[in-house]
């Protein structure tokens, strides 16, 4: 992706042809991103200047809907009418906080022994922001609109596969907030890390892998900086005795290949109950199969190509380790044969044993693994048994059932009858390997905040 190491070609993954070139910014024009969000007014603006602004930039992305959505097929493969989607989320949360920040942000005050108490939201500064391509618009939207709301600006760091997109985002942050609020560098990982150590950051936050985010927080640690992770997952999707299976297969098919596959809170583990395993695989093939698997600009495709050629090859190299290792395919949709595009065949496969690959590793694509449990516990402890906890999906027709399994769920988020998704109006974040620190929801606005305690003696 890069073009003498001057900066940053993006690439359309369903061709391999180049799409544009975008030079690294020079040190001297990160000294100016830098200044200019240390400067800028912003952490003194009011709460109607606050919602007035993300009013404005749900409208803008409301207009511009289109080609937005087109250049994220366009960048990373989604297909167009999931990209459109994540536009609409985008919008939806800026709806969100436009109509919840003046309840959010208003002082608590309460009487302390006779004194006065209050405790605020106060802004920390610039948050250097590090953000991956698969959600390229939600990821920053998600992670960094309740940061601003809280009166933080943003430098961010977008993937580099997604760099049109970046600037795309600026853009629309310029138009609806004025300047200094949001801007985008385009910087190769080692500059990223020296602008995490610089003084005029306040704050860090990553999404992405589990290795590069324990280098992040070490970098960010070591500048006694406040950091927020939202790393990988491999989440477990639970079907117990008692499950609805039609409806478990169906949501199963969806929560995996939904964006190619390619999401932290993906059904990457299919847990499923012996008693059941016959009828849910019964279920789930026809789905599987039925997918439509080719150009992203379709509208009637499901499923694009991966975003990039390397992230095919390790899919490939995952499921060529199951398969020797015993694993078999038992649903599989074809995808188009090309030599240029990083095309992978939705494929999910079944392990008997607990050591397969597919159920330790993270898997960042449409491939999918199913294993079974002979009872609650057994499953349980398949699923508690990654190192990562981020999300969770569990399916029990009986509610109390469903609730007394979930407790037991390590995992920062359990869906119960329904695929893991993030909204604006829940915390979303992990456990274990897949980090710490919350987004969205008022949650997300006091991550990145000072919240400061003022006591008043009364005299």
């Amino acid at each position: 992706m890069t073009r003498a190491d001057a900066g940053i070609v993006t690439v359309d993954p369903a061709s391999g042809d180049e799409l544009d070139f975008y030079p690294y910014t020079t040190p001297q024009g990160i000294d100016r991103v830098l200044d200019v969000a240390a400067a800028s007014p912003w952490e003194r603006s009011g709460l109607e200047e606050r919602v007035t602004s993300i009013e404005r930039l749900g409208d803008l992305l409301t207009e511009r809907r289109e080609p937005l959505a087109t250049l994220i097929t366009l960048e990373m493969g989604k297909p167009i009418t999931q990209a459109r989607a994540e536009i609409d989320k985008c919008v939806a949360a800026c709806r969100y906080y436009s109509e919840r920040l003046p309840e959010i942000l208003r002082p608590e005050t309460f009487d302390l022994d006779g004194d006065t108490a209050i405790v605020r939201v106060m802004p920390l500064g610039v948050v250097f922001a590090l953000l991956p391509w698969n959600y390229p618009w939600w990821q920053v939207i998600r992670a960094m609109l309740p940061a601003i709301a809280a009166g933080n600006t943003v430098v961010l760091k977008h993937a580099e596969s997604v760099t049109g997109n970046a600037m795309a985002i600026e853009k629309a942050f310029l138009d609806a907030f004025g300047p200094g609020v949001l801007q985008t560098v385009v910087v190769d990982p080692a500059t990223a890390s020296d602008i995490i150590g610089d003084g005029r950051v306040a704050a860090v936050t990553f999404t992405g892998s589990d290795r590069v985010g324990a280098l992040v927080a070490a970098r960010a640690g070591a500048a006694l900086k406040k950091c927020v992770l939202e790393l990988g997952g491999s989440d477990p999707f639970i079907v117990l005795a008692d499950a609805d299976v039609p409806a478990a297969a169906a949501a199963a098919v969806r929560s995996r290949f939904l964006n190619n596959g390619q999401s932290c809170i993906a059904a990457k583990r299919i847990l499923v109950h012996r008693d059941v395993r016959d009828a849910f695989v019964a279920a789930l093939v026809p789905y599987v199969r039925e997918l439509s698997v080719g150009n992203p600009a379709d509208e009637t495709v499901d499923v694009g190509p991966l975003a990039r050629h390397d992230l095919r090859d390790v899919l490939r190299e995952q499921r060529a380790q199951a398969l020797a290792a015993g694993a078999r395919v038992i649903a599989q949709a074809e995808a188009p044969e090309s030599s240029r595009g990083a095309w992978f065949s939705p494929t999910v496969v079944e392990v008997d044993g607990r050591d397969s690959v597919l159920l330790s590793e993270e898997t960042f694509g449409p491939l999918g693994v199913l294993t079974t449990g002979a009872h609650d516990d057994e499953l349980i402890a398949i699923a508690n048994s990654s190192r990562y906890g981020l999300s969770s999906s569990l399916w029990s027709a009986d509610d109390d059932h469903a609730a007394s399994v979930s407790t037991r769920i390590h995992t920062g988020a359990v869906f119960i009858n329904t695929i893991s998704a993030t909204d604006p109006r829940l915390p979303t974040g992990g456990v274990k390997a897949s980090g710490h620190g919350r987004e969205l929801g008022k949650w997300g606005v006091y991550e990145l905040a000072n919240l400061q305690a003022v006591r008043i003696h009364t005299t």
